[in-house]
């Protein structure tokens, strides 16, 4: 059995996975900027420790880290170093795969979105979250409502 702690609930519970014998991971990699530094290095190591144990007890891991390959840091990088956002993205997504892999993080089946490449659903995602009224927009930026 393993067991769990729901930060929402504030308890530990018996995890059940969604689909018996199946765990998902959604991971949120990193913004690709820069080197990773710790900060970066510390979720990549935790989550490949968590992934790694599901497999150990049994389970199937879809496991998802995305890339988000462009925000307004990315737009100065590229300014700096006068080369393209694309440019920028692959550069240091490169060196991401490099560092990682001198901390042996587990590459098999994992899924590496980039932010880019989803555009589109997220803008179908934040429209849903503002007519369910979990979301609202303020000065063109979108906000969780957290109450």
């Amino acid at each position: 059995m393993i067991k769990i702690y729901n930060t929402l609930k504030g308890e530990l519970e018996v995890f059940k996975p969604l689909k018996e014998g199946e765990v998902s991971m959604y991971v949120c990699g990193p913004t690709v900027y820069n080197y990773i530094h710790i900060g970066n290095a510390r979720p990549a190591i935790f989550f490949d420790t968590v992934r790694r144990y599901f497999e150990f007890r049994g389970y199937k891991v879809k496991y998802v880290q995305n890339f988000t390959d462009v925000d307004d840091k990315m737009i100065k990088r590229a300014n700096e170093e006068g080369i393209t956002l694309e440019d920028v993205a692959k550069k240091y997504i490169d060196a991401y795969f490099e560092d990682t892999a001198k901390v042996n993080l587990k590459e098999e089946g994992m899924i590496r979105p980039k932010a880019t490449e989803h555009i589109g659903d997220m803008i179908k995602i934040i429209k849903t979250l503002i007519q369910k009224g979990y979301a609202y927009e303020s000065s063109g930026d979108v906000y969780f409502d957290v109450n």
